[in-house]
């Protein structure tokens, strides 16, 4: 219906729909403010850390052309041969918005995309989490996806919703209209009565944000609605952020909600966006893990023993959350010559499944220690989706 929209996204009714229908007008106004407080989702913002205040891995990684976790958590960069690139936590945000904080993806090396090249950031959901949604039935729900970005290219970006467990995608294109400039997307994507999100621990949903394609994603007709996924239909009219040096998109706000309508932000303090994110990273120091310069023989370690976990390897450690499944744990021995017991030229290695679980580490089963040593480690635990 005709008229502008407020903060909130409900529309108020123009003077023409009052003087030709006001009925049918506020029953419309009664029913997009339902839809923005009745959504049938108990879970609010389905993506985690959607305002980029958690990073534990750190705040810039340069130099990057593959596919990782590098700043802000939860937030995967993918990459296939499309450029190199630096990516930052900036202290950039839309003025008046609440938020501080932003994730930047600069261009620093030129790449024109071949067929199978890409370059996405991606956050992906549990499928346990999605249950909301109700995807698969008859009473299927559509999901809102909002946020604000900015970008120094203007042009068609995508934005694809894929479903891993039924190999099923939708797409919607965005605008970026003003170069340099914060602009704020709303994108509805429909109900899908198909394929029934599994009721795990496992990633079921990705949430997509296009920066470059290559043909084989982009050489179709963009799959607006849920479809079993064709490649060539989901990426099509997105611009090539990688064709220019320092061309950059950033992103804040991220939110996925099941709705109509796009709602309010659900802003979080720091220390429960922190507790969401260590269910699937957690590490014995809050950033640049392992920090420059630690490296397995180590040279001198001694000036940054606030940075250390003492770790007693008979009794293990308790995380600070239990995570979404057994981790990957990986220590760095400290090196040099510190307080420890009986070890001899411990340089980086990988506790096997048996020695960690989801609530914490156990003993190191490495070959040449005592199941009592005790010694100064970092270590980082893993369990992404």
């Amino acid at each position: 219906m005709a008229g502008t929209t407020t903060n909130f996204a409900i529309p108020y009714p123009s003077v023409t729909d009052y003087v030709t229908d006001g009925a049918t007008a506020m029953r419309s106004i009664a029913e997009q403010v339902d839809a923005v407080l009745f959504t049938g989702s108990s879970s609010g913002n389905l993506l985690i850390n959607g305002a980029m205040q958690v990073a534990q891995r750190g705040t810039s990684t340069a130099s990057i052309t593959g596919t990782n976790y590098y700043t802000a958590d939860r937030f995967q960069f993918l990459i296939n041969t499309l450029g190199t690139w630096t990516q930052t936590i900036e202290n950039d945000a839309p003025t008046g918005s609440g938020f501080r904080k932003s994730i930047k993806n600069l261009c620093t090396v030129i790449d024109t995309p071949a067929a199978g090249d890409y370059c996405i950031t991606e956050q992906v959901i549990e499928g346990q989490n999605l249950q909301a949604i109700r995807k698969g039935t008859a009473s299927a729900q559509s999901v809102v996806l909002s946020f604000w970005v900015k970008a120094n290219k203007t042009g068609t970006y995508i934005c694809q919703l894929r479903d891993d467990d039924n190999s099923r995608s939708v797409s919607k294109s965005y605008t970026i209209t003003a170069s340099a400039t914060w602009q704020y997307v709303s994108i509805v994507f429909p109900a899908d009565t198909t394929g029934v999100f599994d009721n795990d621990a496992n990633g079921s949903l990705r949430v997509r944000w296009w920066l470059g394609a290559g043909s084989t994603f982009s050489s179709g007709t963009l799959n607006t609605t849920w479809q079993t996924e064709v490649q060539a239909n989901v990426a099509v009219g997105q611009v090539n952020l990688a064709d220019t040096l320092n061309n950059y998109w950033q992103m804040t706000g991220a939110q996925l909600t099941v709705a109509s309508i796009a709602t309010p932000f659900e802003f979080k303090s720091f220390a429960d966006d922190l507790l969401d994110c260590q269910r699937y990273f957690q590490a014995s120091r809050y950033s640049n893990m392992p920090p420059s310069g630690y490296s397995a023989t180590g040279a001198s370690f001694l000036t940054a023993m606030s940075n250390f976990a003492s770790l007693c390897l008979a009794t293990g450690t308790l995380f600070t959350v239990p995570m979404r499944a057994t981790p990957s744990i990986t220590m760095w021995s400290t090196g040099g010559t510190l307080n420890r017991t009986n070890v001899v030229g411990i340089g980086d290695y990988v506790i096997s499944t048996p020695e960690a679980t989801e609530r914490g580490i156990h003993r190191v089963g490495n070959t040449g220690m005592s199941a009592n040593m005790t010694g100064e480690f970092l270590w980082q635990a893993l369990a992404e989706l």
